[in-house]
């Protein structure tokens, strides 16, 4: 990635009633493939979906049931792309075990040719970890120690671990992946994920601002990243723009930053000023269309204002 990169959280594939747009309810795999391929014809950086297993029913109001399954998800719009990168924001890498979460991120790498992006997080609804078996108190440990696990099985065909919740020697994974370090983003904004960017991570994707706001958790971050010895590793920070609408809707679009491309370019210019270097955006839309549109035109009005 060279100069600002931008991403997009794909709609359709998760629908909590926090950002769902009233059209997704009934898209499907026809609408994410033209809202993907659009990304792609624009010049964005990732496109990126969810990860939960399965949501309890008492959390289901605040945050629906509907999310696509990650691997499968990015595995079917590998085929239908070919440059733009593939990545999950956030998987959770504790649901499963290490192997079986290296073996499907070296798979999905070889089949998009070396486009994935591998954002983890520690995940926080409490009901899903008691369904899988998973105590939600270790919630943190666990990440830590199966984010060195997956480097390892990712690192060589024949791999060895031992921790405190996973232990082999000697396990073979192949294919292999096409890129030598599959990229691992760290998600959240809390200390313990800046701790965990700044010490394992090749990158940070922050839920919204840290408490005492983003120029302090980017510092903070750099502080940590220098002090764990990795101030001269790549690394790439990262944030949220919020929902945006290119140009004057005719309609409200809610809390949307609205406007002209060099107003839009002026907001994602003061995180860049901050020392970001790829932005996830959002776009206000009311069907697949001007989804799709609001892509074309911020790739082609609004990211050559901010440096791309």
């Amino acid at each position: 990635m060279s100069g600002i990169g931008f991403g997009i959280q794909l709609p359709i594939q998760a629908q909590s009633p926090i950002f769902v747009e009233e059209w997704e309810a009934s898209a499907g795999p026809a609408e994410l493939v033209q809202t993907t391929q659009a990304a792609e014809a624009a010049g964005l950086f990732y496109v990126a979906v969810c990860d939960h297993i399965a949501i309890p029913e008492d959390k289901a109001p605040a945050m629906s049931a509907t999310w696509w399954d990650t691997i499968a998800t990015l595995s079917y719009l590998a085929a239908v792309t070919s440059r733009i990168s593939l990545m999950s924001h956030v998987a959770v890498p504790v649901y499963r075990h290490p192997l079986q979460t290296a073996k499907q991120w070296a798979t999905l790498d070889r089949l998009s040719g070396g486009r994935t992006i591998m954002g983890v997080g520690a995940g926080h609804v409490e009901g899903e970890f008691a369904a899988l078996g998973i105590p939600f108190a270790d919630r943190g440990s666990l990440l830590d120690e199966a984010i060195d696990a997956v480097r390892s099985a990712l690192a060589d065909e024949f791999s060895s671990h031992h921790g405190r919740a996973w232990s082999w020697d000697d396990m073979g994974i192949q294919p292999r992946p096409v890129q030598a370090r599959i990229p691992i983003w760290v998600g959240g904004s809390t200390p313990a994920a800046i701790r965990r960017a700044a010490e394992r991570g090749d990158g940070w994707l922050p839920q919204g601002p840290p408490p005492d706001g983003m120029a302090a958790g980017i510092a903070r971050l750099h502080s940590l990243r220098e002090a764990a010895g990795r101030a001269g590793e790549p690394f790439v920070v990262g944030a949220l723009s919020g929902a945006l609408y290119v140009g004057e809707p005719s309609w409200d679009p809610g809390r949307a930053v609205v406007g002209p491309p060099e107003k839009v370019a002026s907001y994602l210019q003061r995180l860049v000023g901050l020392g970001v270097e790829q932005i996830q955006v959002r776009f206000a839309s009311r069907d697949v269309a001007e989804q799709c549109d609001q892509i074309a035109r911020f790739g082609a009005e609004v990211m050559p204002l901010v440096g791309c």
